[in-house]
């Protein structure tokens, strides 16, 4: 195989291990900070072994990396431009869509679908169309991404609203 083709061999291998909702949203939750195992756990309501799957596969592929403090082992991008990368198919989908059926018969804009708002727990940033909850307090919306977020948030808002 000559290096044209290894580097087309290298790019799909490199898009299969993205090629799953849950790794991309693992990708979204490490945009710009390292997460613990546990914290992304409580983030995606996820079983252990199947999040460990999924830590595997984006290690191997050297999409993330890994950091030990104590006990602890924190993940983060291994560069900045995977997340560029996602937003920018993010973008190729909105164009691609705009006129899609689906949008239609669900009476939304695609541009609903993208996220335009941040969980105020784990901080991942949700399209309030397709947030796991909404919560009203204080006459502001307020969307996570799963349930321990939001029951985080009814248990202190006052730790996670910003003045």
């Amino acid at each position: 195989m000559n290096i044209y083709q290894e580097v087309f061999e290298l790019h799909a291998n490199l898009l299969k291990s993205l090629a799953h909702p849950k790794r991309l949203e693992i990708i979204h939750l490490l945009r710009d900070r390292s997460l613990t195992v546990g914290e992304i756990q409580a983030m995606l309501d996820l079983p252990q072994a199947n999040l460990s799957q999924h830590l595997q596969i984006l290690r191997n592929a050297k999409v993330v990396t890994t950091k030990k403090d104590g006990k602890q082992i924190y993940y983060r991008l291994s560069h900045k431009n995977f997340i560029k990368a996602s937003d920018l198919l993010r973008c190729v989908l909105l164009e691609k869509y705009q006129d899609n059926k689906l949008a239609d018969q669900l009476n939304i804009e695609m541009s609903e679908l993208l996220p335009s708002e941040k969980d105020p727990v784990c901080g991942m940033y949700l399209a309030p169309k397709t947030a796991a909850f909404a919560h009203e307090h204080d006459g502001h919306s307020y969307y996570f991404c799963a349930s321990k977020c939001l029951k985080n948030f009814q248990k202190e808002p006052e730790k996670y609203i910003i003045s």
